[in-house]
């Protein structure tokens, strides 16, 4: 009979960046199979990815199991919704205000070969500790559709549907998502 092993959470650091772009690439090439068609797949991995901000500010988890990375997803105290470093036009660093704004839930992925064990909500709870230790009484994020039924099961509701412009003219599909944190 097979046994999962604990999965373990940490703070990611800069030394983690090569492994996590990995883990972020066969995500959005494996886990987006069935929600998108292979030119969408293609034009998500410019969509989306890794904002080094949320490392720079601390606040983005790693859940590993044996030191194997099988998840990692943050939250923002600033104003961006989603995209990665190469995503300049979707960077905003504005600070925002826990007493009116939203906190960022952020480029939450799952390694494959982890899903649907649970990691996905760990990673969520961790963000939404947090950032309601911050003082947030709201979250939101941009989800994809293969996001989209985890961060409903978690209580989070349709705010807005986007296609978000791709390399090539392809649009990503995109569902901006929201929760009260009280």
């Amino acid at each position: 009979m097979f046994t999962p092993r604990p999965f373990t959470h940490r703070i990611a650091t800069p030394a983690d960046l090569e492994a996590l772009r990995a883990v972020m690439a066969l995500a959005i090439a494996e886990l987006q199979k069935g929600f998108l068609g292979p030119e969408q797949i293609a034009a998500s991995h410019a969509v989306m990815g890794l904002d080094t901000q949320l490392i720079a500010d601390g606040t983005y988890f790693i859940v590993e199991e044996e030191g194997r990375i099988a998840g990692c997803g943050g939250w923002s105290h600033r104003a961006t919704l989603y995209g990665g470093d190469h995503s300049k036009d979707l960077r905003n660093p504005a600070p925002l205000d826990p007493a009116t704004d939203a906190a960022r839930i952020r480029a939450m992925y799952t390694h494959p070969d982890f899903a649907r064990r649970g990691v996905g909500r760990l990673v969520m709870s961790l963000c939404e500790d947090a950032a309601r230790a911050a003082g947030f009484r709201r979250a939101e994020m941009m989800a994809t559709l293969s996001g989209e039924p985890l961060y409903r099961a978690c209580g989070y509701t349709p705010i807005e549907q986007v296609a978000a412009p791709g390399p090539g003219g392809v649009a990503v599909p995109l569902v901006r998502m929201g929760k009260a944190l009280d």
